[in-house]
């Protein structure tokens, strides 16, 4: 078992970890006039009336034939019946979830390994989703679901089923069950957590760990749990026996049971900030805590502990790098041993993604300049110096997104699936493909010092939905201010011309460890590389053309693409790293030839929103347009809105004066100025985002029109949460209107 992360995260549906503590005992900053305070009141009549005229504004502009076109192309690509069904295994079924145009909201449902390998899978549904909502009249997300582990070999019939009402994060959580197709009554006994924000995990067949704010549980001043409570059929959470508290200031608190066969146990994680978290085990009714650093990251895996610190970590005068990962026997090391294997030291180029475990190996992803490589470790052969085999995995092509990981490790008859692993394979001309492997020992002939073999085949593919042969993956490197090379991957025509005239689209992140790699992309292939704009005849008599879009990812720091360095060196003080290394990517696009100011646009959301708004106001000098969605823009004000405050590792505290001096420097909402020639600008968010929430857009958006800045639209969808979008007909719109606004901005005559 692996504790399991929290993801309370600006970004949309990615893996981060929690830190702030006590605020520092300094003098508090003065807060700024803010004359759009009253927009701070989400659901307010007369502010839902501004967001209404607003939304009818922008929708005048950007929905022409060719946005309907647009749309059109990206809601094929979505409903796609020919999509990966990704699956989960449990038991002797393949779970997954599914959407298209008949099924909007969607379908969880199973199938098995045979039909599943077929051309068209019979698959057996659990829950339509949409008949759960046209029911019950609620507009119903499905955010998943959690099995009981059956303790008797029979088959998983019991699930904790996760369903937000408005696409936001708060959760209800009900008891179903997959064998009658239907909710357990509550009546009879049946689990049914009220909605809001939290965790569960299941201790029994009758008992719930539960991390909630519902029925008056207390929330942190970031808006999650404060406690962890066991929750027994038939009780009220109100009722329930508290077992874990953390202080309000942290950022949240979870309970969660590993229910591994043989190795049952019960954890308590205080999440205190960000990147800060204390871990303890429950030990004859008391909570033992494990003795790391709080910077370190631990999981747990039958015998094994398992470390990766975010900053230099020294044991017993050996100092570990961040980003390096470590063993240790996890019985021996609460008895105060800190024996630690070396499982994974970083370099320069190469870093730590994520792992996972089979049967007998333990799999590591890992990126070098951000291409995919996979490691397979085998704890049970060990050389002189006490490092586990290490094994290259075979299939990571150049400038590819590879992921390994486990399909079962609990399967672990002599014929079961114990060992064996799924690969997922992408590239932004290469279809996502899916495939399977199983690995095994080397023969001695083949790895005389051990070593792991490994077979695979192929399973699924995505279809096409571009024409990807013309187009051309290049990775390049902008040098920063401070003299950092910073990569970026270049998605353009074969034949493209370094004129400057090319329509380009910059977009990146930085934040939270959060690397982008290489991803498959109808929507960008159809809403932007093969979109065409036909170029006037030159002054020097070339001759006109056709050209598409380019499209750039930028990997700048603050991400996680050189693991935890990377990140760190774009903290708090330091954020305008990130912010430079955007800006040199985009003067590096701009000296190649490869764009021009005019035909530049940049595309953001939520951090990424705030980096792009710092685009907007310390580089408009850089850009023709910005496409900034659910964003963080007012500094001064974010801890005190939705989510906000479990943030304040990541940028500072803006009420302690010190930190407000440094924040200041990248709160786009502070830094508008009159006289500017600013880029066009779209503004885009979500009224149920309840993560970073839709005010700070709608100030800003405010805030610019007041100031008489020309070309400022903004459009704020009335569900979705923080994704901005809740089934695929939402997501075609949202992702249609970013890609055309940019494309009106930027390809244009002008």
């Amino acid at each position: 078992m692996t504790t399991t992360e929290a993801d309370p995260s600006p970004l949309s549906g990615n893996d981060t970890a929690p830190a702030s503590g006590p605020r520092h005992a300094a003098e508090s900053a003065p807060e700024p006039t803010d004359e759009n305070a009253w927009l701070e009141d989400i659901h307010g009549e007369e502010q839902l009336a501004w967001v209404r005229e607003q939304n009818a504004r922008t929708e005048e502009l950007l929905e022409d034939a060719d946005y309907a076109e647009v749309e059109s192309g990206i809601l094929e690509v979505l409903d796609s019946t020919d999509r990966i069904a990704m699956v989960n295994k449990r038991g002797d079924f393949y779970y997954n979830f599914w959407k298209d145009q008949e099924h909007p909201k969607g379908l969880w449902r199973r199938t098995t390994w045979e039909s599943y390998l077929s051309d068209e899978p019979e698959w057996d549904v659990l829950l339509d989703v949409d008949a759960l909502a046209a029911a019950e009249g609620v507009e119903w997300v499905f955010h998943g679901a959690g099995f009981l582990r059956p303790v008797d070999g029979s088959e998983y019939r019991l699930a904790m089923v996760s369903l937000s009402p408005d696409g936001g994060d708060a959760d209800r959580h009900r008891e179903f069950d997959v064998e009658s197709r239907t909710f357990v009554d509550p009546a009879a006994g049946g689990f049914d957590i009220p909605t809001a924000k939290g965790n569960i995990s299941w201790l029994d067949a009758d008992t719930l760990l539960v991390s909630s704010t519902a029925e008056g549980l207390p929330a942190t001043s970031s808006s999650y749990a404060r406690t962890g409570v066991k929750l027994r059929r038939g009780q009220s959470l109100a009722d329930a026996e508290r077992l874990f508290e953390i202080p309000e200031n942290h950022m949240l608190a979870m309970v969660a049971h590993d229910s591994t066969p043989g190795f049952e146990r019960t954890f308590a994680v205080d999440y205190i900030d960000f990147y800060n978290r204390s871990t303890s085990l429950l030990r004859d009714d008391s909570w033992v805590t494990i003795d790391v650093p709080t910077d370190v990251n631990i999981s747990v895996h039958r015998d094994w502990l398992l470390f990766r610190p975010q900053g230099d970590w020294e044991v017993d005068g050996v100092v570990y790098p961040a980003g390096s990962l470590l063993a240790a026997d996890f019985d021996s090391y609460l008895a105060g041993s800190r024996s630690l294997l070396v499982l994974f030291t970083p370099d320069a180029h190469t870093s730590l993604q994520s792992w996972s475990w089979t049967k007998d190996y333990l799999l590591l992803n890992l990126l070098r300049d951000v291409s995919s490589e996979i490691r397979v470790l085998d704890p049970s052969s060990v050389d002189a110096s006490g490092l586990w085999a290490s094994t290259v995995l075979d299939a990571c092509p150049p400038l590819h997104d590879v992921n390994a990981y486990a399909v079962d490790d609990e399967d672990i008859s002599d014929s079961g699936a114990g060992n064996d692993f799924w690969l997922v394979a992408t590239g932004f001309t290469t279809p996502t493909t899916l495939t399977r492997g199983t690995l095994a020992p080397a023969a001695a002939q083949d790895a005389p010092a051990g070593g792991v073999a490994s077979r695979h085949a192929e399973v699924k593919r995505s279809p096409s939905f571009f024409n990807e042969d013309a187009y051309e993956v290049q990775q390049h490197f902008a040098v920063s201010l401070d003299g950092t090379k910073v990569p970026y991957f270049q998605v353009a025509s074969k034949d493209l011309v370094l004129d400057g005239e090319n329509p380009t689209q910059l977009s990146g992140y930085g934040g939270f460890e959060v690397s982008r790699t290489p991803a498959y992309s109808g929507t960008i292939g159809r809403a932007w590389l093969e979109r065409r704009t036909m170029g006037t005849s030159s002054d020097d008599g070339a001759a006109a053309h056709s050209r598409g879009g380019v499209y750039v990812v930028a990997n700048i720091r603050g991400g996680g693409e050189y693991g935890p360095s990377w990140h760190r060196a774009a903290l708090q003080e330091n954020r305008h790293r990130a912010y430079e290394d955007f800006a040199a990517v985009a003067k590096d696009l701009i000296s190649r030839g490869v764009t021009s100011r005019r035909r530049l646009g940049c595309v953001g959301g939520s951090n990424g929103g705030l980096l792009v708004g710092n685009m907007l106001t310390q580089y408009p000098e850089l850009f023709g347009a910005v496409s900034c969605g659910v964003p963080l823009l007012d500094m001064r004000r974010y801890t005190k809105l939705s989510a906000g405050y479990s943030w304040i590792a990541e940028y500072g505290d803006p009420d302690v004066s010190e930190q407000w001096d440094f924040i200041r420097t990248f709160s786009p909402y502070h830094l508008l100025r009159d006289g500017v020639e600013y880029p066009e600008t779209f503004i885009w968010t979500a009224t149920s985002d309840d993560r970073v929430g839709p005010v700070q857009a709608r100030k800003m958006a405010a805030r610019m029109q007041a100031m008489g800045i020309p070309n400022v639209w903004f459009h704020e969808a009335l569900e979705g949460g923080h994704a901005g979008a809740s089934d695929n007909r939402q997501a075609a719109a949202l992702q249609a209107r970013s890609n055309h606004f940019l494309w009106l901005s930027l390809a244009g005559s002008n």
